[in-house]
């Protein structure tokens, strides 16, 4: 996806030092790259979670509802059965517990609040891609682990990889408590390529999956794996991994579902377009963050998540972009809550490739890069 041709050596320094400090506490202070390479600067982690045994893929954050500071992140760890499974680490970085046996999982996504059998859990949800399904998990209350709650067929009738999920995000309507998932196959049309399914009581404390749309445009280069939802705002993010991203509204009921709102990011990323994170602030204000999925240092652009005029169809304003030294990022993810002492504006999650973890930044140390960052860095695509 990507040419490994060339790199600077701060990006060598940056993931050494990612690779070397797994579940530790030192944390190097801000670095700019040099103005021979991009000027682009690059945040240094707060610390790497715990090594996994195969390749990571994608990060969900989930808040702990009493002691914000025993929240969990979860990462799928992507092989086939049985060493693909669901990794679950602390925020101190140490691995609390890893579910094996789930067949290719991709990506995963938290939602808050599902209604089953007469109880209210929170879930976390994976697809499975070689078997067809997406898995569903309880997460315990006390955030002491997850335990397998359903497994769910996807995509059917569709046939070879059009009936392979990859991509994942939920949705949770505010106005009934209402739970989404939005599944992006691994290869779809350019019209319909995203499912959307509301998750259910079944009876007898089943959970159900009913699919309620099929949306989305696709360009046909490449193909949509990251999907985030602004559960707030109401509003899909996916990424069309070689044209941009769009953005839908999440309520399959809205009046204008079927019309699409934005188009951006089109231009200066010099990789794929991998995961999509929401930086959603108390206020209304926030960010959409975007990977550039790039080898040894991949880059993280950073869009205004609410227009200046208000309008949902505005194009998104471009907010600035940073690094943080992590290798060929595939997923994302991001908090704008209070997490205890060491992320007191929330926590930014960037999956690195190589040393096969996960990094974990402080907000403010994202924002301190922002506000140095260009508004606009053209580069050349690199070449496959």
């Amino acid at each position: 996806m990507f040419s490994r041709a060339a790199f600077s050596a701060a990006g060598l320094a940056a993931l050494s030092w990612a690779a070397g400090s797994c579940g530790g506490d030192a944390r190097p202070p801000l670095l700019m790259e040099g103005a021979g390479v991009s000027q682009i600067p690059r945040v240094q982690p707060l610390r790497a979670t715990a090594t996994l045994a195969h390749d990571p893929d994608d990060p969900a954050i989930w808040i702990h509802p009493a002691a914000p500071e025993r929240s969990l992140i979860l990462g799928t760890v992507k092989a086939a059965a049985p060493h693909g499974g669901l990794a679950v680490f602390g925020l101190d970085g140490q691995l609390r517990q890893l579910v094996n046996g789930i067949d290719r999982p991709n990506n995963v996504d938290v939602e808050y609040g599902l209604t089953l059998g007469g109880r209210t859990i929170d879930i976390a949800v994976v697809t499975e891609r070689y078997a067809r399904r997406v898995r569903v998990f309880a997460i315990a209350p006390d955030g002491s682990g997850v335990s397998d709650l359903a497994q769910l067929p996807v995509l059917e009738g569709e046939s070879g990889e059009g009936g392979a999920p990859m991509g994942i995000a939920m949705y949770r309507r505010p106005r009934d408590g209402a739970i989404f998932a939005i599944v992006a196959p691994k290869t779809g049309p350019r019209d319909g390529y995203l499912w959307q399914y509301r998750l259910h009581d079944g009876g007898a404390g089943s959970l159900a999956a009913t699919p309620v749309r099929r949306f989305g445009q696709f360009s046909g280069a490449g193909e949509i794996e990251a999907v985030a939802v602004d559960d707030t705002a109401g509003h899909i993010y996916y990424a069309d991994e070689g044209n941009g991203i769009h953005k839908w509204h999440a309520d399959p009921e809205h009046p204008d579902a079927a019309r699409p709102l934005a188009h951006f990011a089109r231009d200066a990323f010099g990789g794929d377009r991998e995961g999509i994170a929401i930086y959603a602030a108390p206020d209304g204000t926030g960010y959409v963050i975007a990977t550039d999925q790039l080898p040894l240092d991949s880059q993280y652009r950073v869009y205004r998540r609410q227009a200046s005029d208000g309008r949902s169809d505005a194009q998104p304003a471009t907010a600035g972009t940073f690094s943080g030294g992590a290798d060929s990022t595939d997923g994302i993810e991001a908090t704008a809550r209070n997490l205890g002492p060491e992320f007191p504006r929330g926590l930014f999650v960037a999956m690195n490739s190589t040393a096969r973890n996960f990094l974990l930044f402080r907000w403010e140390d994202v924002e301190q890069a922002l506000a140095t960052s260009p508004r606009r860095q053209a580069r050349p695509r690199q070449t496959p």
